[in-house]
């Protein structure tokens, strides 16, 4: 009841302000660290009020440059004190919070899904251009593209097998997928979507190559009954070609993507 009471407060004294900025003059907050990354590439700091308390974690690609930069919980309230004239978004503050601001005057830009490479390049020249920096999205744009075409292919691509320490792998349908794909490799994954590692596929069958993803972050585990756990899976990273990816270059699907690409495709 006192949480929705200044809320509501937040929400008149906030609706009853001035009109919100120009795109130029926008003062801009994140919910959530895939969005933090977007506004740590593309925005001087005197334009960031607030980013994600995860934009300093280790998943989070833009680490660095979140240094000294304020945080603010992805709570309506939290966020409403702050006055910002545009929120960026991902998944930060579950599936009401763009309503909420959005009656204070608040615009919200919810950060689209990428399931390819495609996806990306569409993000990049969208968030700039409502943060009003359509010149950045161009030049991140041509910075992308000039790296995929530095790219070299091989012509009889290789097997390889993503996992994560939570003993997961990716199929087709999915954005690792489309990475695997554009460093010119072969998924040994052939089932749809998220799975299990294929233990009893792994028993008489190897890729070629192992794609390793997040176990440089130390609070990513395996469960006790996880995959990972089984001795089939341990072979792959003991007895296979191995290349680390971070786990903040696939964490989110953003133009950082490329640099697991490019780490893939040089193996």
């Amino acid at each position: 009841m006192i949480r929705a009471f200044y809320i509501a407060v937040l929400l008149a004294l906030i609706s009853g302000g001035p009109a919100i900025a120009e795109p130029t003059a926008r003062r801009v907050v994140s919910l959530d660290y895939c969005a933090d990354q977007f506004l740590l590439k593309m925005l001087p700091a005197s334009r960031i009020l607030a980013v994600s308390p995860d934009a300093d974690k280790a998943f989070s690609y833009m680490r660095r440059q979140a240094t000294g930069v304020s945080t603010v919980r992805p709570l309506a309230e939290d966020v409403l004190s702050l006055g910002p004239d545009l929120v960026v978004r991902s998944y930060g503050g579950g599936p009401r919070i763009a309503s909420l601001l959005h009656r204070a005057g608040i615009d919200v830009l919810q950060l689209p899904y990428a399931e390819n490479l495609a996806d990306i390049r569409a993000a990049i020249l969208t968030v700039a251009d409502v943060l009003g920096v359509p010149e950045r999205g161009v030049e991140m744009l041509a910075e992308f593209d000039r790296r995929l075409a530095a790219l070299a292919i091989d012509d009889k691509p290789r097997k390889v097998l993503y996992m994560t320490p939570t003993g997961v792998t990716s199929g087709p349908g999915t954005l690792v997928h489309e990475m695997l794909l554009a460093a010119g490799l072969q998924n040994f994954e052939t089932r749809a979507g998220w799975r299990s590692l294929p233990l009893e596929r792994l028993a008489y069958e190897q890729p070629d190559l192992v794609a390793a993803a997040f176990f440089d972050i130390d609070t990513i585990r395996p469960a006790l009954w996880s995959p990972m756990r089984h001795p089939v899976a341990g072979r792959q990273l003991a007895e296979r070609p191995v290349v680390m990816l971070q786990g903040a270059w696939t964490s989110c699907g953003a133009w950082f993507l490329l640099d697991a690409v490019e780490a893939l495709a040089a193996k």
